[in-house]
Parts: C-alpha cells; structure tokens; sequence
C-alpha cells in the first residue's frame, strides 16, 4: 500500500521512493536546471532499505515516485534460528523474520528489537 504519490524535485534526503517495485531511501540528492527548453534532471544517490544496495539514477524532474508504506514496530526477540522469531509488544503475535548477519550477533533472546513492515516485507533494523 502506497502512501503518497510525488515528483522527482519533491524528494529529499531521508525520504522514501519505490523504484522498479524496491523501496529506496534518498542519501544524496542534486536538482540541475537546464536550459530554455529543457527540463529539471534529478541525480539521486539511494540505499535499498532491505538489502542496503546502493544506485544512482538521474530521473527528469517530472518523473513521479511511490512513497511506500513504512511501519515500525517493537518486538521481543523468542528464539533465534534459521530465523529470528519475535513477539510484537502491542499485539502478541508470533513473527518469524530475516535477519542480518550483523544484527544477528548482536541480538540475543528476550532482547528488544526494533523492526520494519515496508510494503509487507519484515526486516530488524536495530536492537533497543
């Protein structure tokens, strides 16, 4: 579910873009004018917000972009396996969820996490 619909200019540092079905969060952005006739190009830098992928684009100033959905959740951490199972701390449900190898290290059970529904896909992003 699609929160906002805006035009490439709109976009700052910090907001969040869908490109190609994948949701993005702006890093860097520069809005060149052109001349008489031209139109406004667009050179974003920006970090897949699962995977962590970066990709620079250059888009004109018309182009629209979906504002996905983001929705963050705490959670306590249950087991840890091939997957993390958590709890939400608001509703009690069971959730299993991927995780970094990073964040991995660092969680540990009955711990508190932080995680992330961006467009129905689950990811931890920090422990709290």
């Amino acid at each position: 579910m699609v929160a906002k619909i805006i035009d490439a200019t709109e976009a700052k540092v910090g907001t969040n873009i869908m490109l190609e079905k994948e949701c993005f969060a702006v890093k860097k952005m520069d809005v060149s004018k052109t001349g008489k006739h031209g139109h406004t190009k667009c050179r974003i830098e920006a970090e897949n917000m699962i995977s962590g992928n970066k990709k620079v684009f250059v888009v004109p100033g018309h182009e629209r972009f979906e504002v996905p959905l983001v929705l963050k959740h705490r959670a306590q951490v249950l087991s840890i396996g091939d997957k993390v199972s958590v709890m939400n701390l608001e509703t009690f449900e069971t959730i299993e969820i991927d995780c970094s190898e990073e964040l991995r290290s660092q969680i540990h059970e009955n711990s508190n996490v932080e995680y992330w529904d961006i467009e129905g896909f689950l990811v931890i992003k920090r422990m709290l």
